[in-house]
This record gives C-alpha cells, sequence and structure tokens, in this order.
C-alpha cells in the first residue's frame, strides 16, 4: 500500500459529495461533488429520485479516488454520512424502488400525524424513541408509501419489500444488494427504534402498521457493513462507517464530551448537544437522539432542527431572482438599511423545533417601499440566527434541568459558516461564542473517521479530538439591548405565523 485513503460518501439534500482523506490525521485530499435534482409533484411534497442518489454517488466516489491519485487498493475503508429521514422502498427481488425517495421536507403526511397526536399516541411514541410526532420522520412516511403505492401492502407484508434511510439504499447498491442494514443514529430517526434498549420497537411496528420484514438490520456506528462491489471503484472496499448527516458532523467536530454543541448550517440548520451515555428527556420540545454508537455503546444527543436555513438564500435566488449567487448575501446584508426591521420566517416546509408546526408557511414582515434586496438579505440570514437561539435556549432550559451547567461555545460548519457577517450577527444574537473549524466539510470528515477507526488506520476519539483546528471564533460584541430588542421582534414574528402552539 503506497498510501492510506479514507473514502467518504456525504448524501445530502442538494448535493453529493466525496471526499478522500489521508490517514491518520485525516487531511483533506481530494473532494467531487454533483448537484442533486429536487422533485416538487405537489404542494408540500419532495422527493429525490433513487437513482440520483446511487448515480451520483458512484461518479463522485470515483472522481475523489481519481482526484487523489489513488487506487481501490490504497482505501483503507469508505465512510458514508446521509440526509436523515428521506425514505426509500424497494424490492427485494429487482432493487426497484417502488416510488421516488420522499424526502425529510416532505410534509405529505402532516393530517395522517395531527390524526396520531390527537388520538394520544405522541408520549408513546416520545417515551420510546426520544422524537415528537411529525411529517419529517420515516415512520408516516412508509405507511404513506404502503398505502397509495398499488401492491405495495401485500408486497410488504409477504416480505418481497425493503426498507431505507439513504445510507441503507446506498448500501444495499454499493453492495450489489447483499447487505440491507443501517447505523443506529439513521435508526434513531425513524419514529420506530427504542433508543434505550436499542431494537425495533413491536408496538410502534403496529401503530404504524408496517411490517417488521421491512426494516433494515441495526450495527453500531463504526464497524463493518459490508464490501462495495469490485465494478464501483475497481476492487472491493469494505463500508466501515455509517451516521447521519448531523450525527457524521458531531463527529467531525470532535464533540465527544457531554455538554459539547455543533450546529450544521445546510439547507437546513441542525443543532446537537451530546448528554453522554444517558438520555435526557426534552421539557422544550426538543428531540432526544442517537450521537454515535460504538462498540454497542450509545452516546445520546439533545437535538434542535431547522428546516430551512441554506434554503432561504435559495429561495432568493431560485424564486426571487434577487441575488445571482449565495455568496453575495453577506455583501447585501452589510449595506441594508439599519432603519428597516424586516423579518422572514422562512416556514416554507413548516416550523421545526421548537414549534414542530407542519401546517405554518413562510411569511415576511415590516416590508416598506424602501425595502429591497439588501433588507430581504439581511433578513434571510438573520432569520438562521433567530432560529438558532430558539434551539439554544430550549436546550439550556432542558441541559440545565437535568443538573448541568452551562458554558456554550457553538462550533459550526456547514457552507452557510463562510460567511462572516452571518457569523458574527449569529454570536451576537446568542450571547456566544461561535467558532468556526478549519475544515469545515466536518460531515464528510466525521464519516472519514468512523470508518478509519473501524479500519484501525485513525487514533481513539480522544487523540482525535486533539486534530480539530480553529480557523476563527467570532466573539459577540451587540449590546444586550440591542440583542433583545430584536430577537422581541423575531418572536411577534413567530407568533403570528404558527397555526397551533
Amino acid at each position: 500500500m503506497t498510501q492510506t485513503l479514507v473514502l467518504a460518501l456525504d448524501q445530502g439534500t442538494t448535493s453529493t459529495r466525496a471526499m478522500a482523506f489521508r490517514a491518520p490525521r485525516l487531511a483533506p485530499a481530494a473532494i467531487a461533488r454533483r448537484d442533486l435534482p429536487q422533485h416538487f409533484p405537489a404542494n408540500g411534497w419532495v422527493e429525490h429520485a433513487p437513482e440520483d442518489l446511487f448515480v451520483d454517488s458512484v461518479t463522485v466516489l470515483r472522481e475523489a479516488l481519481a482526484q487523489a491519485g489513488g487506487t481501490a487498493r490504497d482505501v483503507a475503508g469508505i465512510g458514508i454520512a446521509n440526509q436523515r429521514e428521506t425514505t426509500l422502498v424497494w424490492r427485494r427481488d429487482t432493487g426497484q424502488p417502488v416510488h421516488n425517495a420522499i424526502v425529510w421536507q416532505d410534509r405529505r403526511t402532516a393530517a395522517a400525524c395531527a390524526g396520531l397526536r390527537a388520538a394520544g399516541h405522541e408520549p408513546l411514541v416520545t417515551g420510546r424513541t426520544g422524537l415528537l410526532i411529525d411529517p419529517y420522520f420515516c415512520a408516516t412516511k412508509i405507511a404513506w408509501l404502503l398505502d397509495n403505492v398499488p401492491g405495495a401492502r401485500a408486497d410488504a407484508e409477504a416480505g418481497r419489500l425493503a426498507f431505507g434511510t439513504v445510507d441503507t439504499w446506498l448500501l444495499w447498491r454499493l453492495t450489489g444488494g447483499r447487505v440491507h442494514a443501517t447505523d443506529a443514529t439513521n435508526a434513531s430517526r425513524t419514529m420506530l427504534f427504542d433508543i434505550v434498549r436499542g431494537v425495533w420497537d413491536p408496538e410502534l411496528l403496529d401503530l404504524f402498521r408496517i411490517p417488521a420484514t421491512l426494516l433494515p438490520d441495526v450495527r453500531d456506528s463504526a464497524g463493518p457493513f459490508g464490501m462495495v462491489s469490485a465494478d464501483i471503484l475497481g476492487a472491493e472496499i469494505p463500508v466501515l462507517g455509517i451516521a447521519g448527516d448531523q450525527q457524521a458532523a458531531s463527529v467531525g467536530q470532535a464533540c465527544f464530551r457531554p455538554g459539547m454543541v455543533k450546529s450544521t448550517y445546510g439547507t437546513g440548520c441542525f443543532l446537537l448537544l451530546n448528554t453522554g451515555e444517558a438520555p435526557v428527556a426534552s421539557r422544550t420540545r426538543m428531540l432526544t437522539t442517537i450521537a454515535c454508537q460504538l462498540r454497542g455503546v450509545r452516546t445520546y444527543a439533545l437535538e434542535g432542527a431547522i428546516f430551512v436555513a441554506g434554503a432561504a438564500v435559495q429561495w432568493l435566488r431560485d424564486g426571487l431572482g434577487v441575488i445571482r449567487d449565495a455568496a453575495e448575501t453577506g455583501g447585501l446584508a452589510a449595506e441594508a438599511d439599519p432603519g428597516q426591521s424586516v423579518y422572514l420566517v422562512p416556514a416554507f416546509t413548516g416550523l421545526g423545533a421548537p414549534h414542530w408546526d407542519a401546517e405554518a408557511r413562510g411569511a415576511l414582515f415590516g416590508l416598506t417601499r424602501n425595502t429591497g434586496p439588501q433588507e430581504l438579505a439581511r433578513a434571510a440570514l438573520e432569520s438562521v440566527a433567530y432560529q438558532t437561539r430558539d434551539l439554544i435556549e430550549a436546550m439550556r432550559a432542558d441541559w440545565s434541568g437535568a443538573g448541568n451547567s452551562d458554558g456554550t461555545i457553538l462550533r459550526v460548519d456547514g457552507g452557510m459558516v463562510a460567511s462572516d457577517w452571518t457569523m458574527q450577527f449569529l454570536a451576537d444574537m446568542l450571547g456566544v461564542p461561535v467558532d468556526r473549524p478549519v475544515v469545515l466539510e466536518t460531515t464528510a470528515l466525521g464519516a472519514a473517521y468512523l470508518a478509519g477507526l473501524a479500519a484501525g488506520v485513525c487514533p481513539a476519539p480522544a487523540e482525535f479530538a486533539t486534530n480539530w483546528a480553529l480557523q476563527r471564533r467570532f466573539e459577540p460584541h451587540m449590546d444586550e439591548a440591542s440583542r433583545s430588542r430584536r430577537y422581541a421582534g423575531w418572536k411577534d414574528a413567530v407568533s403570528r405565523t404558527v397555526t397551533r402552539g
């Protein structure tokens, strides 16, 4: 072996990336990327073509390996990070999907979720899974597919169909249909998995009318998942790590100690607070989830989900046409009229934590005749900081309520964090330091680390954490009166948007 490479496949909502890293320090060696089309067949519906997920993944893996100057023989293993909750069902005999993938943003099952809540089922679901009943998660998506695709329910009950999140679909395809498995972090996002016992829950399967034969095997986040077929990269390569993208980012940010917090700003925003080996039940409508599972030991996290972060900037570009490139927004925001208080509540697909309002829709407040692209850009970027504060305040209440001290420093990653203006406003609105790392592709880094750990070419977590490097710390400068006034305006805007408490 001339070099030791680890490949990471980061399959996201709007793009698919692959990165090659050089072990043991996981120095980035190459990156390849493909945009991923989304399909919107009806209001509130969001889908992907399953074949796009697979073909793009193979393409970027090949490109990254070639750019790194390696061959399959140089690769110790592959790690997969994936958009979570996106749901696929396919035939076991042919591998043919029964329908497009239903994306995590999709709201078609909002009415079904409302019915389940009205029937009093949410305490059971939350107690077992740490989740709230919401279209965001997989269970009602699976039920919708079984009920709306002709013949699907009968085929599922006969054991002829398989369910998976995107990691499971890609693993199935990459291994030539030999492996039907997922990891504990992805299983914990289905609304079907008991996160304390670490098993698929029979009572929840009955509640959602989902046959157990659909479900994948659940494994550690680092360990053997199967061999990628030789025709993909020229020789068989083991898949040795899998984690949902937000959990992978937490690993990549080396948030291994209880109390550490990371926030990823991509299409949406997802904030995780490591709570250690004991789950913390939320009193503020946060989620309790599995952050990682190594050697059968689960680490838990509190999580807050914002459905629209970078997607608000995409809307400015693709929906309104007021910008040509996302990178323009920081400069426009800096030029905005300070006398205007424009608020964007980007509830394009409902509101996530702590509101969990699937029926809420986006709104702009405070418009005047002088409002222009600058003010709209500022409102879009500020909405991300306001939503993050909503999450931080809720998590602080849960964390301190469990008897823990609060000394938050926020580690950030994702495409939006390249904007200095956005990160400074985030620090100002939160009143805490915001740390931006040298390596911004922390999702891919985390997936690579899990694979490298299982391959034995990367060190233990404590040593890996010493490699984390700060690129810049943003300290808060806004005075408390201004911070409170701005945040009160946001809270008022949200109160005019939500449809339920």
